[in-house]
């Protein structure tokens, strides 16, 4: 099983699979471990999924955190998919997840993530990152931390450092 690194820079064993989305006329294939679904067809089967806790979702960067509502922390894993390294939305559906819709659960960065961006990723929200298989894992853990402190707030604090300084 692949590996992925935790917030506080920790490594661990990757004990989801992201199953990925059944073609047209095909039905979901879950496997008897923890599952990352999209999450479109999560809520299609509500009914189904409510209540496991080996049933997380995946969003990709167009869809939008608004289908779920107040069920997101329904959810024990919610991964965004980077589909390359130039798509922003994943930020943005990070910040809405936590911000508009409270998401208090572990939420995953999946798909194209490159080293350079796990300190952008962590401003908005995210807690794992699941690294391209191309990419080192033990370099990127020990520059997850590089920065001490944020310029503007985000997610990990709500006042600037002009603001924190002066008090």
């Amino acid at each position: 099983m692949p590996n992925v690194i935790y917030r506080d820079g920790s490594i661990r064993q990757d004990n989801w699979i992201l199953v990925a989305r059944p073609a047209e006329g095909e039905s979901l294939d879950i496997p008897h471990q923890p599952a990352l679904i999209p999450a479109d067809l999560w809520l299609a089967g509500y009914e189904h999924f409510t209540g496991r806790d080996d049933i997380g979702v995946w969003f990709d960067s167009h869809d939008e955190p608004e289908i779920l509502g107040g069920k997101v922390n329904e959810l024990p894993v919610i991964a965004v998919n980077f589909p390359k390294f130039s798509d922003g939305r994943g930020y943005s559906i990070a910040r809405l997840l936590r911000e508009r819709f409270g998401f208090a659960n572990e939420l995953r960065a999946v798909g194209d993530v490159l080293l350079d961006q796990l300190q952008f990723m962590k401003r908005c929200g995210f807690d794992t990152y699941a690294l391209r298989p191309d990419k080192d894992i033990n370099k990127a853990a020990r520059c997850l931390n590089f920065f001490s402190q944020g310029y503007q707030a985000a997610t990990d604090t709500h006042v600037p450092l002009f603001r924190r300084r002066a008090s």
